[in-house]
């Protein structure tokens, strides 16, 4: 099996990327990434270390796909990622569709070609903003808790958003892009015959996470804690109660294995993959979690709630146990103990990773 792993020095992709070579030593493992974000350059070292081809290339440039060798599977981890982006004046609009939406459809013009199988991560962000902040939610504790005899929406259960919650506009520019990479995934797979998998993962964690609030928030947090930078509760009148699910990134491993060695049409193309419910927590939690490992610290508010922010958004991962037999395998205290090790042993870490 050869297989070609996109975006493979970010932090999700170079995790996948070692966990297939420990696991699965005698596949072939290509790695690209245009190692744009600072911290990639150590990934790719590491991966090489490991005997995995590495190639600097853009999913966005055609012309840099042209010499790769042919593979059998595509796993697509590269994207601009974040709700903001695109729209926070750090990345152009223009750069988010050409690199989410153009890099895609790139990718799915050399699986066509190279009749190869599919794979995407996508993202909890294609679920409509509106009807997240429709589901009834009250503070309960720490944490805001959605009511059990609220609104009935279609997709939404105590188990989370399932796939069925609906797409419709509007997402955010970056979970549009991603929506729309999932539509083309499946026409080119209809069209031309070959495998495709689409995965919706919610908030991705573990050690070795770059250092960006709006894409990995746990990892961010817990860094920023120990080290003693700045933070705050933004939005939700201040009071850090929004909740996200977490989940490690290796915990992919098996599912993305079964998808590559067993693809199966009849099974549904698109599943959320998340920690689920069970692996869920607000930032006040977690401000706890930190306080107890690290030490007592001050925390700031801004209580004015940002565009495309959500106060709850947990992902019902039911169907991928369903289909795929796959359910999330590390637990949250052990996910959020790793990234504090890692902390403590990499104290500049957040300088290292953060873009200038």
């Amino acid at each position: 099996m050869r297989v070609l792993i996109t975006g493979a020095c970010g932090f999700v992709g170079s995790t996948l990327a070692a966990g297939l070579k420990e696991g699965w030593p005698r596949w072939d493992l290509i790695g690209l990434d245009n190692l744009i974000r600072a911290g990639s350059e150590m990934n790719r070292g590491a991966l090489r270390r490991r005997g995995i081809k590495v190639v600097h290339g853009d999913i966005r440039n055609p012309s840099d796909l042209e010499t790769l060798p042919r593979c059998d599977w595509i796993l697509d981890a590269a994207a601009n990622p974040g709700v903001l982006a695109g729209v926070d004046g750090r990345t152009s609009s223009r750069q988010l569709l050409e690199h989410n939406l153009g890099g895609t459809i790139n990718l799915l013009e050399l699986a066509r070609n190279w009749r190869a199988g599919f794979l995407m991560l996508s993202t909890s962000r294609v679920y409509s903003i509106r009807q997240l902040a429709a589901i009834p939610m009250k503070p309960k504790g720490d944490r805001f808790q959605p009511q059990p005899g609220g609104a009935r929406i279609r997709g939404f259960s105590r188990l989370g958003v399932a796939e069925d919650f609906t797409t419709e506009p509007p997402l955010s520019l970056y979970g549009s892009s991603k929506r729309a990479s999932e539509i083309l995934a499946c026409e080119y797979a209809d069209a031309f015959g070959f495998p495709a998998s689409i995965n919706r993962c919610g908030v991705l964690a573990g050690a070795g996470q770059f250092g960006k609030a709006d894409q990995g928030i746990f990892s961010f947090w817990i860094h920023s804690w120990r080290a003693g930078h700045p933070l705050k509760y933004v939005g939700f009148n201040g009071t850090g109660h929004q909740v996200r699910d977490c989940l490690h990134a290796r915990d992919l491993l098996p599912l993305v294995v079964r998808q590559m060695q067993k693809p199966d049409a009849k099974k549904p193309r698109i599943v959320n993959v998340s920690g689920g419910a069970g692996h869920s927590a607000s930032l006040r939690q977690l401000s706890t979690w930190c306080e107890q490992r690290f030490g007592a610290r001050a925390v700031g508010r801004e209580k004015e709630t940002r565009p495309f922010d959500v106060p709850w958004l947990v992902l019902d991962a039911s169907l991928a146990d369903r289909v795929w037999g796959w359910k999330p395998e590390t637990s949250l205290e052990a996910i959020w103990s790793e990234i504090a090790a890692h902390a403590e042993h990499h104290p500049k870490w957040l300088e290292t990773t953060l873009d200038p």
